[in-house]
């Protein structure tokens, strides 16, 4: 009996973990609201399509994460997270279609071990905001091929909002 007791002890804070560990992270549409390194306040949402990685045996949907950080002047970033690294060590060329408009290149930056890859400045998340869909290209090297994303945006102007509401400052 005493064994009865203990595993059902063991289970009732499992279950009070996982629902504060959830509790942690609100829900805005698809999207994912959350709080990372250094008080950002962030919101995420994996691409609807997936990427087939190396050999081809496991595939992955890519992360967009919108974040701000509240400290000062509050900054508005944009990045990709992927499970395969681009060759590029400083900067790529980002090719963007947002809705059904006409694709443009950006320059990003990559992140630590090529598997972020980051955007700066308020202006590339006020252009998503009204928008319901994003493609992103990329090239992962010379020889490697393109990586494609696709992300629904349902959301994102209402993550958008409670993010900038936990920074103090404007939706953009």
């Amino acid at each position: 009996m005493s064994l009865f007791v203990e595993t059902g002890r063991v289970v009732a804070i499992a279950l009070v973990l996982v629902l504060g560990c959830d509790a942690a992270h609100a829900d805005a549409g698809n999207w994912r609201l959350g709080n990372g390194d250094e008080g950002l306040v962030t919101a995420s949402v994996r691409a609807t399509n997936k990427l087939i990685t190396g050999g081809g045996a496991l595939s992955y949907s890519p992360t967009l994460t919108i974040a701000c950080r509240p400290d000062g002047e509050p900054r508005w970033t944009e990045w990709l997270q992927l499970n395969d690294s681009v060759s590029a060590s400083r900067k790529i060329t980002m090719s963007v279609t947002v809705d059904a408009g006409a694709k443009f290149d950006e320059s990003w930056s990559v992140g630590p071990r090529g598997r972020t890859l980051v955007r700066d400045g308020v202006d590339g998340v006020r252009r998503l905001v009204p928008a319901n869909r994003l493609l992103l290209s990329w090239r992962f090297g010379l020889l490697s091929g393109r990586g494609e994303a696709d992300f629904d945006l349902a959301g994102l102007g209402e993550a958008v909002a409670q993010i900038a509401g936990t920074c103090n400052t404007d939706a953009p």
